[in-house]
């Protein structure tokens, strides 16, 4: 799987709940390539209290972005522990600065973005749970777990993340309007972004698949 000789490096963008973790599970089970998640491996730091997940919780909470240097510091180190494989990089960057960093350190060759309207991802974080230990996303009434409140795998207990919180989505929307937005211009001028429209991860998926076939699966 290389682009150009290389490791094929992707990434992918998109609103906070577009569906970004249940397209790029997908991604990474259809073509075997590793995923880096900024969110999950946060929010395992936030679980077994370190240092910077102490660090990093208030903001989480207030649905705010953690700091450019905390995050491009913490996310090139992570990179590096996979840099002898392909990787699906999700959840960063989300400003101009951390993608600047990651392009001087980590040149992407495939980005995603998911458009999702906003009146959709409001209405669909309302019955959003997470198993937090593998970052397993569930939404009721729409990819709904086999047993209530339990994880499909492992039967442990779903929970409801505090920046899914209904309020905490809208000011998280308002923050990526604002400032994420603008990341999505600096990799369309690079020539390496592709959108995809949907309501669902369900009707994005076949679109995503359709562009992905021909750069992953190349002989």
């Amino acid at each position: 799987m290389t682009v150009k000789g290389k490791l094929l490096k992707a990434l992918i963008l998109g609103a906070p709940a577009s569906g970004k973790g249940t397209i790029s599970s997908r991604i990474v089970k259809k073509y075997n390539v590793e995923h880096v998640s900024s969110g999950d491996k946060l929010r395992d730091h936030i679980e077994k209290q370190t240092a910077l997940g102490k660090e990093v919780k208030s903001y989480l909470n207030e649905g705010k972005l953690v700091p450019d240097g905390v995050m491009i510091k913490f996310m090139i180190a992570e990179l590096k522990k996979v840099d002898n494989r392909p990787w699906l990089l999700d959840g960063f960057p989300r400003t101009v600065a951390q993608a600047n960093a990651l392009w001087k350190e980590q040149p992407v060759d495939v980005v995603l973005n998911l458009v999702v309207p906003f009146d959709v991802i409001i209405d669909r974080v309302k019955s959003r749970w997470v198993h937090l230990p593998s970052g397993r996303v569930y939404n009721i009434g729409f990819n709904t777990p086999k047993s209530e409140g339990k994880d499909d795998v492992t039967g442990e207990d779903l929970i409801q993340r505090p920046d899914d919180k209904p309020e905490a989505v809208q000011k998280r929307l308002e923050i990526y309007e604002q400032i994420t937005r603008p990341v999505i211009n600096f990799y369309r001028e690079k020539g390496i972004l592709k959108e995809f429209e949907g309501r669902t991860s369900d009707e994005i998926w076949p679109k995503a698949t359709a562009y992905l076939d021909p750069i992953f699966l190349k002989v």
